[in-house]
């Protein structure tokens, strides 16, 4: 049996990774699991700094190797820079997570206004177009690069509770990723993931105690997801497992939303 033959699809060594919103929750988690299988990981912040620094800390104790890469994404200039303080440290880019996001706040579409609707776009798409747009000439050099878009489960039930901006915004990364998947192949694989209720600072911030007891009762595995089990998903779309899937989306939603 070749060589080939015997290496692990999910080994990533040898590549390296850009993970946005890296600093807290399933990005924090993404980081970890793709520095786990060997990848080099540019760990993007912009608020939370100090969780940044705690993930590259984790990430060394694991016998890895990262970079803190600080800025604001929906500027055009701090995006550019974040891909091209990792292009220099690290010398290449073959994987790409866009992570960051918010839900900002809670509102209805006829309640909304238009700074906060600008601004769900700006934090949930402009972020990841411009990284993407900076980072597509280093990912196709690579010859197997990989981009993971981070959805949302709003998408699919239209933002209940006021997240309709977000789930706007959201959906329209949905479809940047198909675009992107036509547009990148056969060089690059763009897909995504739309997790459900997961146990992170999120819905710590937007979802009450007792919705999200409601959350579980309603999701036929009986629980809400982790950020673990989300990247997890992240690390088998990044890596040569996955290497004829492009253009989809993986739920991890505990059966909460069946297609």
């Amino acid at each position: 049996m070749s060589n080939s033959q015997n290496r692990n699809p999910l080994d990533l060594a040898g590549r390296v990774a850009l993970v946005t919103g890296a600093g807290v929750g399933i990005g924090r988690a993404t980081a970890l699991a793709l520095a786990s299988a060997g990848a080099t990981v540019g760990v993007h912040f912009n608020t939370s700094e100090a969780g940044a620094q705690q993930t590259l800390s984790d990430i060394i104790a694991l016998g890895g190797r990262g970079f803190l890469l600080p800025g604001d994404l929906t500027h055009e200039e701090q995006a550019d820079r974040a891909v091209d303080q990792l292009i220099d440290q690290a010398g290449r880019l073959d994987i790409l997570v866009n992570n960051a996001g918010n839900p900002l706040e809670r509102c209805s579409l006829a309640e909304c206004p238009t700074s906060l609707w600008r601004q769900a776009f700006d934090v949930n798409v402009t972020s990841a177009f411009l990284v993407t747009r900076r980072s597509i000439p280093h990912l196709k050099r690579a010859g197997r690069g990989s981009v993971i878009n981070n959805l949302s489960l709003s998408v699919q039930t239209g933002g209940a509770g006021g997240a309709g901006p977000y789930a706007a915004a959201k959906g329209a990364l949905q479809v940047m990723t198909r675009t992107l998947a036509r547009e990148l192949a056969p060089e690059v694989r763009v897909n995504a993931v739309m997790p459900g209720v997961i146990e992170a600072r999120h819905h710590e911030v937007f979802s009450s105690p007792e919705r999200m007891a409601e959350y579980r009762r309603q999701t036929p595995l009986a629980r809400n997801g982790s950020a673990e089990e989300v990247a997890q998903a992240i690390l088998f779309l990044a890596s040569d497992a996955a290497s004829l899937i492009t253009g989809a989306v993986i739920d991890i939603n505990g059966g909460r939303f069946l297609r």
